[in-house]
């Protein structure tokens, strides 16, 4: 409704502004007109139709001003606008121009039309004609007035004044009068009874007269022209007979009409160059008017055509920022009206959908957050692959199982995080080949060298199909089984170490004392020979017999559960406390490097002693005695959780990959006194202890191991 009454008083604007500019275009060409009563106001009329157009001038000014500032921030529907305006302007000044021009070339041929030769010799016929005859009239009068005076002659004053009335109808004229020399009235007569006195001629007619010389003239009289006739009658008494004969008012007429015409073109014949600039000038002033009130009106229509435009623009935008509730006002009921109740239309419809796709999306969101986070949690590494195998997803397990950053391979296939990553080649090669050929859930497990020595995967994974059936990627889950799998053979060495303990040891004993009560009753019946014979067997029997007991001890210790006593100990002294048994040996340098001073864990210290006495007398005997022991301790961070790190490299032979991968396993060893149980029963104290060991695979200098025991805060 606000639209609608706004829209009225424009239109009411517009047509009122027309009307005035018409009216007073009107006035001002009426005006030019001599004749018009409007000619004194011409002057005030040119300087206010100049002031109107001034000031449209400025209405358009401020308007291409306006629309200008909005070019330059491209604001919505200004080069509409633009565009719009200078086609109407030029479909407009076109068609005006040429108007203009064949106008100012017809007025300029039309008015010197008006001044060639033949209307110039009509105009001077004209008047010599009109001259001429009222001439021919006058002589006429003349003598009709002269045979009069042959009336008059000698005869009584008396007796003229009788006859007067028959001389002045045997004429024809309006008055006839005879006046002394002196200039008194004889004898008069006239057509109108009212007339008492007669014309009295004037000074200078008396004069002309007096002097014996016949007088004529037109004389005015009211209304009436007439033709004043004085002719000197000679008697006896100078005396002058006066005749008035009416001019028909026809001849009148003309005889005016042809003078007032005759001046009037030679005023204008005088003004002709004034004239065209006149004309020129009105014409100039309507043509400037309409195009300016034209202009200024191509400008209101058309900010109010493209309104509904700008408002198209502005709720366009709106929804492309996100806003789909983005109302416009209808202002017309046509085309554009239409047009703005579709917009709105489709933004209602735009922002049910928007909401029910954010309700999707808020639903999938937290379907997404909470697979998320499950995925986060879970011990099993995760990681998806698209259509053409490369990564799309990994959790943090994968990262944690692997000790490689997997998520920043997002985007790449397992054979890019092989260049990266050489150690897992085999590993990545064989998922790869299966992620290409499976097309159902397979199942493998997958040995290979980690950073922290030998890991065993098992690796379960299934395609993904689209509902068309599309293949669309592919799911690897994978677990380190290592510790189960070290477990498991554990329980199972610590099994065989009870049986082998109690089924060993029990005839250990026996065989010992038979042995022993051998050598004690056939010693001294025997010859010496014989004797020493009995004694060297015996003596090889009791020896085994003891290295069998000490080795089922050790079977003994491996599956017996430890009894920890724990405390706190400084791991910085301790390991300087061991160190100092073996500081002594000249040949073995020991160098270490201590990150900082007080590293303290919660252990059983014999324990502990027991692992570091096993890790640098292991280092010792890799390098015969002879050789560079590099010891370290750090703090390190792993899964939120602070560390200290031993860590202990030597110069030796080193391992091979066979050996590393079995290392930690009992009765493995390369030593040819070893049992080799020393370093399984370091893992096994390790693990008890929380912690963790492993062969560092990247020193390649001689074998290094790596100790991580959780740390306490006193």
């Amino acid at each position: 409704m606000s639209n609608k009454k706004l829209k009225f008083p424009v239109s009411l604007s517009i047509v009122f502004l027309f009307g005035l500019i018409l009216l007073s275009l009107q006035l001002m060409t009426t005006a030019t007109q001599e004749s018009s009563e409007l000619s004194d106001i011409y002057s005030w009329l040119l300087i206010g139709n100049s002031l109107g157009s001034i000031g449209l001038f400025v209405l358009i000014g401020i308007n291409v001003y306006s629309l200008a500032r909005e070019l330059k921030k491209r604001e919505a529907g200004s080069r509409l606008t633009t565009r719009m305006i200078s086609l109407f302007v030029l479909l407009s000044i076109a068609p005006a121009a040429i108007v203009f021009y064949f106008s100012v070339q017809f007025l300029n041929q039309g008015i010197d039309s008006w001044f060639n030769v033949e209307i110039d010799r009509a105009m001077e016929d004209a008047l010599e004609l009109s001259a001429e005859s009222l001439d021919q009239r006058k002589r006429l009068h003349l003598k009709q007035t002269q045979k009069l005076v042959k009336e008059v002659i000698g005869k009584s004053k008396t007796l003229i004044a009788l006859e007067m009335g028959e001389l002045l109808e045997s004429v024809e004229a309006a008055e006839i009068a005879l006046f002394s020399r002196q200039g008194h009235v004889i004898a008069s007569e006239s057509m109108d009874s009212n007339d008492i006195l007669p014309l009295l001629p004037k000074e200078h007619v008396w004069l002309h007269v007096r002097q014996n010389q016949d007088y004529v003239a037109f004389n005015p009289a009211g209304d009436e022209l007439l033709i004043q006739v004085i002719v000197p009658v000679a008697d006896d008494e100078p005396r002058y007979l006066q005749v008035l004969f009416p001019v028909p008012m026809r001849i009148a007429d003309l005889t005016d009409s042809i003078d007032f015409a005759f001046i009037r073109y030679q005023e204008m014949t005088f003004l002709r160059n004034s004239l065209k600039s006149s004309f020129i000038l009105v014409l100039s002033l309507v043509l400037m008017l309409s195009l300016l009130a034209a202009i200024w009106v191509a400008f209101v229509s058309i900010r109010h055509i493209v309104a509904p435009v700008k408002e198209l623009v502005r709720g366009t935008r709106a929804v492309a920022n996100g806003n789909y509730r983005q109302q416009l006002s209808v202002v017309t009921q046509d085309d554009l009206g239409f047009l703005v109740e579709s917009f709105n239309d489709m933004t209602l419809r735009i922002a049910r959908s928007q909401d029910e796709i954010t309700a999707a999306s808020t639903e999938v969101e937290q379907q997404r957050a909470y697979l998320e986070t499950v995925l986060a949690n879970l011990t099993a590494g995760v990681i998806s692959f698209g259509a053409s195998y490369k990564i799309i997803t990994a959790n943090q397990a994968a990262y944690r199982i692997l000790h490689i950053p997997v998520s920043h391979f997002v985007g790449q296939t397992l054979l890019d995080v092989i260049v990266r990553h050489p150690e897992l080649t085999q590993l990545w090669e064989s998922v790869q080949e299966l992620l290409e050929e499976a097309e159902d859930i397979w199942q493998q497990r997958f040995t290979f060298l980690g950073p922290n020595g030998r890991q065993e995967l098992l690796c379960r994974g299934t395609p993904l199909f689209s509902s068309v059936g599309e293949r669309v990627g592919s799911i690897v889950v994978f677990d380190d089984v290592s510790d189960l799998i070290q477990a498991q053979k554990n329980a199972a060495w610590g099994e065989v170490a009870k049986r082998l303990a109690h089924e060993i040891k029990n005839p250990l004993t026996p065989i010992q004392l038979s042995a022993e009560r051998l050598q004690h009753k056939l010693a001294s019946e025997l010859s010496e020979p014989s004797a020493k014979i009995l004694q060297r067997s015996t003596q090889t029997i009791v020896n085994q017999v003891e290295a069998m007991k000490s080795m089922v001890d050790d079977f003994s210790e491996y599956a017996r559960p430890s009894k920890k006593q724990v405390e706190y100990i400084n791991l910085n002294l301790l390991i300087n406390e061991i160190l100092a048994l073996y500081i002594l040996q000249t040949d073995i340098k020991i160098v270490t490097a201590f990150s900082t001073e007080n590293i303290v864990i919660e252990a059983d210290a014999v324990s502990i002693r027991q692992v570091l006495h096993n890790l640098v007398k292991n280092a010792q005997e890799a390098m015969n005695d002879k050789g560079k022991i590099d010891i370290k301790l750090d703090k390190v961070v792993r899964n939120n959780t602070e560390y200290a790190e031993f860590s202990i490299y030597d110069d030796g032979c080193g391992l091979n990959e066979k050996q590393i991968e079995t290392i930690f396993e009992p009765y493995v060893t390369t030593k040819a006194k070893g049992t080799g149980l020393g370093l399984a029963i370091v893992k096994k104290i390790i693990e008890e202890h929380g912690g963790v060991i492993w062969v560092d695979t990247t020193y390649n200098k001689g074998a290094g191991f790596v100790v991580q025991l959780p740390t306490v805060l006193i």
